[in-house]
């Protein structure tokens, strides 16, 4: 990949879920930042060649561990003889909706199956004639939710439904949402709701979710580690998970740990700590890589740590602050509670607070960045990224597949 191509290729990802709420896949989505580069043709959808090579240089293969990728395909990438060399057991084509369904599409399309590809179509909001030998040869077909009325999507879903589909609903902003498309057969779903915070009026904290900030609280306070034990104590279920998520391959610890004492003196409460804040997302129904919420928590928290790094190098504390902040930033839809209230009896740092509940300081900047990373909205991470000197779309882009190549790693030990 040439620099200049490299340098201004954004890479986004947006979460794409099963019925039972699991991460199934990722949508990636590759933008150009410059909208004037002569080897990227268009502003908004980069090169066959250069996504081609992004795939394989950023190790995006590795980094979507079981999950699939869904890459969006315009008419010239779809000719492209680049396209074969993404990997197609990992990757889904996603046409798009702008391409015209001539003979010619449809003919490469068939050889694009033949040679082992899926193929979904995107932004489907109505059933168009023309479409239909296109259809027949696609696995997925992408309902685009937002400007249909409940009417209009069960009239649609009940046209789709006989040509035995996977029906993805994307767009989906609410659990409202999310909802109405399960009752009508919908089997995937894209969007943010699983990460938007539903506040429920005098909620209270889980158990283990207690017990757990209130370790944090501990840990935090440099509290001794027999009070620190003996908070644990009545929780043998996140005594287990935390040996399982410090034993984890991501947590890079040669020495097996086998208490929490041990983990204490080999880890050191920092890492501890880290380990606890992961471990509250993990608490819930749903364990592991398929949880949704604990891989975007694990993603963000690893990715804003490896951008401090970048923007700090040597400094060990801030790149701390930039992993909790990251992790911290999605407790309210964790828990039901505002920030304000769950960061309250934590005595965190002020840099840490003032990022997660006002969004400002340098950790406010790059929790903005991560986020905008997350939604692939290019004008936001441009805006985001000018904020930081130093950072580039090229090494935002190795530090999120590297976080999420992490996450992956960790969420799959600690669901055991």
């Amino acid at each position: 990949m040439s620099d200049t191509a490299a340098d201004q290729l954004f890479l986004g990802r947006q979460p794409i879920l099963d019925r039972e709420q699991r991460l199934f896949a990722y949508e990636l989505l590759f933008r150009n930042g410059n909208r004037n580069a002569a080897d990227i043709t268009n502003g908004v959808q980069a090169t066959a060649t250069v996504i081609a090579n992004a795939v394989s240089e950023l190790g995006v293969e590795a980094a979507l561990g079981s999950c699939r990728g869904f890459i969006n395909v315009d008419e010239e990438f779809l000719f492209s003889d680049m396209l074969e060399l993404l990997p197609r057991q990992s990757v889904v084509l996603e046409i798009l909706e702008t391409v015209p369904p001539t003979p010619a599409i449809i003919e490469r399309c068939i050889a694009l199956k033949a040679a082992g590809f899926t193929l979904a179509l995107d932004d489907v909001v109505q059933l168009e004639p023309r479409f239909a030998e296109l259809l027949s040869l696609v696995e997925v077909v992408k309902v685009d939710i937002q400007p249909l009325s409940r009417v209009q999507l069960m009239q649609l879903v009940m046209k789709l439904k006989p040509m035995g589909k996977q029906l993805l609903a994307e767009k989906v902003d609410s659990r409202e949402q999310m909802e109405q498309c399960l009752k009508l057969g919908f089997t995937l779903f894209q969007g943010s709701y699983f990460a938007k915070p539903t506040i429920i009026s005098g909620k209270k904290l889980d158990h283990s979710q207690l017990s757990l900030m209130k370790l944090m609280g501990l840990l935090l306070s440099d509290a001794a580690t027999a009070e620190i034990e003996a908070a644990l104590k009545p929780e043998p279920g996140l005594t287990i998970n935390l040996l399982r998520m410090t034993n984890s391959v991501g947590a890079g610890c040669t020495e097996k740990i086998t208490s929490l004492g041990h983990a204490i003196t080999v880890l050191g409460r920092r890492q501890l700590q880290r380990w606890l804040q992961l471990l509250v997302f993990a608490s819930g129904s749903q364990a592991g890589s398929s949880n949704p919420l604990l891989m975007l928590a694990a993603t963000r928290g690893r990715l804003m740590e490896l951008l401090a790094a970048d923007l700090r190098p040597g400094d060990g504390a801030f790149a701390d602050q930039a992993f909790m902040a990251g992790i911290m930033s999605l407790m309210p839809a964790l828990v039901g509670l505002p920030i304000a209230d769950i960061v309250a009896p934590l005595g965190l740092a002020t840099a840490v607070r003032d990022a997660v509940c006002d969004g400002s300081g340098m950790l406010g900047d790059m929790l903005h960045l991560a986020e905008s990373s997350e939604s692939g909205d290019i004008d936001q991470l441009t805006g985001n990224l000018t904020r930081l000197p130093g950072l580039t779309p090229k090494r935002l882009n190795r530090a999120q597949t590297s976080a999420l190549q992490w996450a992956i790693s960790i969420t799959q030990e600690s669901a055991g």
